[in-house]
Formats: C-alpha cells, sequence, structure tokens
C-alpha cells in the first residue's frame, strides 16, 4: 500500500468540523432551533442560513468520505486484529464514554436554561458520527483486507482506469441517488441518527476508502477537473436555492452533494497537500474540540444571549466564546491530563510516560 501522506485530507478534516462549529452555532439563531434541542435566541438571524442550505448537504458527507481515506491509511502497518484494536480505542470508547458522560452536559444546561425539571438520559447526540462509523468499520473491514491483499488484481487496475476519467467520480453519485430514492428522507440534510444518515454514510465511507485505494489518478482527476465540479454543484445549488426553496428533491442534492465534495477535493489537492506545524496541531485537537464543542456552545448561549447587545454581537460572541473555550479545554485539560486522553479519542501516553519515567530514575542512579 501506498505511503504517502496526503496532509490535504488532514487539511479538509480540521476544515470540516470547523464548518460544523459555525453551522451549530448559526442554529442557535433559527426560529425552530428548540424543535431539535438547541437553546434559541429570541431574535433570530434567518439570513445566516442562506450560505448553511449550501453546506449542510456536503459537510457531513465530506466526513465520511475523509473518514474512509482515514480507514485506508491506518491499514498500511496494521493487520486486521491491530486496526480493530485501534478504532476500538480510537472511536468506541470516546463515543461510549461521550453518550454517557459529554452530551448529557449539553442537555443540562438546556434544561437549566429553560427551567425544566433536571433529567439525566444517555443519548448519542452529536457523537452519532462516531457510532456509524464504527459500524462501518466493522462491516466493511473483511472487504477492504481483501481488497488489501490484492492491491496488483484486476480490480485495483479497473478502479484506477475509472477514476482517472472526471466523469467516474460523478458515476458514484447514481449510489447516493439510489439511496436518497429508495430511503426518502424528510430532509435531505436529516443525518443524525436516520436511515438516511447511516446509508449516505456507509457510501461515502466505502468510495472514500476506494478512491485512495485506487492510487493517483482519483487525485489527478479531482485537481485537473475541480472547476467542472464546482460549477455542476453552483449551478444544482442555484436550482435548489430559487426552484426548490432549498429542498430539492433527494436524487438532486446527492449529485450536488458529491460534485461539492469532489470540488473541494481538488481545491485541497490544489493548496493544502504540505505539511505544517498549524496543521499538526489542528488535526490532533480537532477530534476533541468536535466532541466537547456542543456543551461549550451551549454554555456560551446560556451566559450570552441574555445580554443586550444587538443580535449579529452575540453571534460573534459565542463564536468567539465557543473557539476559546474549546481551545482551553483541549489545551490544558484533555491534552495534558493522562487518564483524559483516551476518553476523548487522542493517543494513549502510558507508555511514553513509562520511559520518561524510567529515564529520570536511571539519570537518579548515575
Amino acid at each position: 500500500m501506498t505511503t504517502e501522506r496526503r496532509h490535504d485530507i488532514d487539511w479538509l478534516r480540521v476544515i470540516a468540523i470547523g464548518l460544523l462549529l459555525i453551522y451549530h452555532i448559526a442554529i442557535t439563531f433559527q426560529p425552530w432551533a428548540m424543535f431539535i434541542g438547541f437553546i434559541r435566541s429570541d431574535e433570530f438571524l434567518e439570513g445566516l442560513w442562506k450560505p448553511m442550505t449550501m453546506l449542510n448537504v456536503w459537510r457531513i458527507p465530506l466526513l465520511f468520505y475523509v473518514s474512509g481515506m482515514g480507514l485506508y491509511f491506518a491499514m498500511r502497518k496494521r493487520n486486521w486484529k491491530q486496526l480493530l484494536v485501534e478504532r476500538t480505542k480510537r472511536i468506541l470508547l470516546p463515543f461510549a464514554f461521550g453518550v454517557v458522560a459529554i452530551t448529557t452536559l449539553h442537555m443540562f444546561i438546556f434544561q437549566i436554561y429553560y427551567d425544566i425539571p433536571l433529567g439525566y438520559f444517555p443519548h448519542a447526540g452529536h457523537l452519532w458520527f462516531l457510532g456509524n462509523i464504527f459500524a462501518y468499520v466493522l462491516l466493511l473491514l473483511p472487504l477492504f483486507f481483501y481488497l488489501k491483499k490484492n492491491e496488483n488484481g484486476r480490480f485495483k487496475k479497473g478502479l484506477s482506469a475509472f477514476t482517472g476519467n472526471p466523469g467516474g467520480p460523478l458515476l458514484i453519485s447514481l449510489f447516493f441517488v439510489l439511496e436518497a430514492v429508495m430511503v426518502k428522507p424528510q430532509l435531505f440534510a436529516m443525518y443524525a441518527e436516520t436511515w438516511h444518515g447511516f446509508f449516505l454514510g456507509l457510501l461515502a465511507f466505502f468510495f472514500g476508502f476506494l478512491f485512495v485505494y485506487s492510487g493517483k489518478t482519483f487525485w489527478q482527476t479531482v485537481l485537473r477537473w475541480r472547476w467542472l465540479y464546482i460549477g455542476l454543484a453552483a449551478i444544482l445549488y442555484s436550482v435548489r436555492y430559487f426552484v426548490f426553496a432549498t429542498e430539492a428533491p433527494g436524487y438532486l442534492t446527492a449529485i450536488e452533494s458529491n460534485c461539492w465534495v469532489f470540488g473541494v477535493f481538488g481545491l485541497g489537492c490544489k493548496y493544502l497537500n504540505r505539511p505544517s506545524k498549524i496543521l499538526s496541531y489542528l488535526s490532533q485537537a480537532a477530534y476533541p474540540v468536535y466532541i466537547i464543542h456542543m456543551f461549550v456552545l451551549y454554555a456560551g448561549s446560556m451566559l450570552i444571549l441574555p445580554l443586550e447587545i444587538p443580535v449579529f454581537l452575540k453571534f460573534m460572541a459565542i463564536t468567539a466564546f465557543t473557539g476559546i473555550v474549546c481551545y482551553l479545554v483541549y489545551e490544558f485539560v484533555l491534552r495534558r491530563v493522562v487518564f483524559l486522553r483516551p476518553l476523548f479519542g487522542l493517543k494513549w501516553t502510558f507508555n511514553r510516560l513509562k520511559r520518561q519515567a524510567t529515564n529520570i530514575v536511571s539519570e537518579s542512579k548515575t
């Protein structure tokens, strides 16, 4: 398997999670926020939702694609047992801990803000994504390792030729169209804890793996034809926005979603595929920040929404509060407290600390 590091994939994961934070903050200022369990501002910024209607059809599919790509790279130096243990530590453990101890926090804040009797009930909340990813790993691992053992076979050669054509990536949208037609989601962007979200995520995860598995041809294609994909996506978004009031039939939105994703991959390949110290830091921080951001957002909403300041300043203040507090919690708590690290998807440091302690003892004896 190739050992080339794709820094653009790391960047896109970081960017997608950053967009997720902005998206969730924007929900706070929409009239329907309470219907999906968000603290709601009494003053609205419905204009914020216009750009969000473009983002919300591809930001989550992008994360699923990137997760499938990440699994490919994780398989390079691991057998199936090692990979399963690693994914259990990195995904299932934070998911299980989050369900009982993290998602409940923002619901407590919601109950306090609206003077509702406090009640504890574990739930997946925004961490549903992790549960899906772990399920996909279990479902697809046998197939992926079979493909790994047959990297010089006809399938990979055919896949490489397929992804080398600009129409190749577009044709896989037919699977997403079929999913939308068969599942018939009420809203295309209603991914959380729905069968639509599960099957769409499964497809994106699967094809994300295949795209990296196919070799360099996929990246050459999205790099060369990125503006074609973005242009098609913009046209389809315009149709969705002006003709269907942002909620087009699922089969059209599925095609638009993939066009955005392939265009974003092309832009990432062009501008982001290079290492940096900032990327190194952010790529480690993104996962734990994703886990904690909801209760930080709710805490910021509880503190800032009652203030008598213009509503746009409230949006800016909540955005700043969420970003700064997430950084402080990550940097000074999650990153440094050894027993918390694995609970938030960070690498275990026990062995490194043990070696450091051994070295200190050895030096003291000499």
